[in-house]
């Protein structure tokens, strides 16, 4: 049941059905929020799942923060300095390099070594795109009154990836702080 409307100030409720997998990046999300214990990402992670239907705009953008929000965080967990003006991308990047998810970290003996290496090349260009797509469809930037947002898909599809993404990037964390402990 979703508002879809409101009449005299009320809201108006509607049955929608709901999409096959819809889930799958909110199960994992969880996750991540029982791990870092936060407020925060609790509330990023609802905002992004609670508007890819009723405001893209929103998903795209806050899609866009969530994963800056991990990148910060790994980084300031790990003690690393960064510039706080980092550009998005070279934010991920840098984020990235920290827990050896480069395609240069890849050893040529390693198993599957140019898939992997193809993987994370792909992976890390998914903050280029949510950057460029955040921009001029995402929350963040006044536009024309006339611009003709997203569509929910367009937002279903960035929130997967930077849940993708922030999730991987977590998880490598943590595997690597368990292993030093």
């Amino acid at each position: 049941i979703v508002q879809t409307d409101t009449l005299h100030g009320l809201p108006i409720f509607s049955a929608r059905p709901r999409a096959v997998g819809s889930n799958h990046h909110l199960i994992q999300s969880e996750s991540l929020k029982i791990q870092l214990n936060s407020n925060y990402i609790d509330t990023q992670i609802k905002r992004m799942q609670g508007s890819i239907d009723s405001d893209p705009e929103l998903a795209i953008g806050t899609a866009k923060e969530f994963v800056e929000t991990v990148c910060r965080t790994v980084l300031e967990e790990k003690q690393i300095a960064f510039d706080e003006k980092l550009d998005f991308p070279k934010l991920v990047r840098l984020t990235l390099k920290q827990l050896s998810l480069t395609a240069e970290d890849i050893p040529d003996h390693a198993k599957a070594a140019e898939t992997i290496r193809i993987l994370l090349q792909n992976l890390a260009t998914i903050s280029n795109g949510l950057a460029e797509l955040r921009n001029p469809y995402g929350t963040g930037h006044g536009k024309n009154a006339r611009v003709k947002g997203l569509e929910p898909r367009h937002a279903r599809l960035a929130v997967g990836a930077a849940t993708t993404l922030a999730i991987f990037m977590f998880d490598t964390y943590s595997k690597d702080k368990s292993s030093t402990s």
